[in-house]
């Protein structure tokens, strides 16, 4: 379990700029939920029985978040987008390529590289530059029931229900855009989700962030802003990621959980008496494994490319 002190102050990691794309998540996000919630409504999703240990808090001043990558959905959001957007002759192979290797490195070394996720955030943001925001969600709605729906975790999926059966809400908290991040949440049934703002006028993507992406710090202020705004106790809510890089925001709640834990996240879980689950099988075929549907061709092209651009760089 977390220790007191970790709970509330603010972080020196956290930059201004953090705090600015953290505030403009939880904002998103409280504009999104309302929608959300009279969405859940009309259908009852599908899950797995809940784990009978889990230690649900019953009362409105607990919430849950749950990171996305590898959390709740095996491999990156960003790249099953990207590949939908492909499908749809929004940019070349070649960045297709660009996606694919990002997507096997992630699998491959099994964190999250700031490195790649720069290059993923600038491909993106050229990608849908010009284009209007709600195109970009109604694709999301296709494309998650094309290549996102199959990869949900159900033990994660689980662990999110016994929030919600308990009366609590439940926010998706990750670097991938808002609007990717929202369609998701109201899919699996969730409250709503904190993303990456990317800068709109008039409804027109311009290319540009709010702040700086929704990740390590910038998490944790997203969660405290909506804490905040909810009125939450964060003693009382749980947090759910599989990377070091949301250490911030696991350091945030009473109750921080380690889901399919990379080796840094593991050892600091282990020291600090934080709750591990681990919901791969046959892990070494995890790391080594690249979705099928990416096809053998995308991944060649892939490596080819961090081939190219290893040598660029010497």
């Amino acid at each position: 379990m977390a220790a007191l002190g970790w709970l509330t102050p603010r972080r020196r990691s956290a930059t201004a700029r953090s705090v600015l794309a953290g505030e403009a998540s939880a904002e998103a996000a409280r504009k999104s939920s309302q929608e959300l919630e009279e969405l859940a409504h009309d259908a009852e999703p599908d899950v797995p029985d809940r784990e009978p240990e889990f230690p649900v808090l019953g009362d409105d001043k607990a919430a849950a978040f749950f990171d996305l990558d590898n959390t709740v959905m095996q491999g990156a959001a960003l790249f099953h987008f990207g590949r939908g957007l492909y499908k749809r002759k929004f940019f070349e192979t070649r960045d297709l390529a660009r996606f694919a290797w990002q997507q096997a490195w992630f699998r491959l070394a099994g964190v999250e590289d700031p490195e790649h996720m720069q290059d993923a955030r600038d491909s993106a943001l050229s990608i849908v530059k010009g284009h209007r925001v709600a195109e970009l969600m109604s694709i999301g709605e296709e494309i998650y029931d094309e290549y996102m729906a199959e990869r949900i975790w159900p033990g994660t999926r689980a662990l999110a229900q016994a929030h919600l059966d308990a009366g609590q809400k439940v926010w998706l908290v990750t670097a991938a855009p808002v609007e990717i991040a929202t369609v998701i949440a109201r899919r699996l049934g969730l409250t709503g989700a904190l993303g990456t703002v990317a800068e709109s006028v008039d409804g027109v993507y311009t290319g540009r962030l709010v702040g700086e992406p929704l990740h390590g710090p910038a998490k944790a202020e997203a969660v405290r802003a909506l804490a905040t705004a909810e009125g939450l106790d964060l003693t009382r809510c749980a947090a759910y990621s599989d990377s070091h890089n949301d250490i911030p925001m696991l350091s945030l709640v009473g109750h921080p959980y380690a889901i399919n834990p990379d080796a840094k996240l593991r050892k600091h879980a282990r020291a600090f008496e934080w709750r591990l689950r681990d919901y791969r099988t046959a892990r070494k075929a995890a790391k080594v494994g690249i979705p099928a549907a990416a096809g053998v061709g995308a991944v060649a092209g892939g490596t080819a490319a961090a081939i190219a651009l290893h040598r660029r760089r010497r």
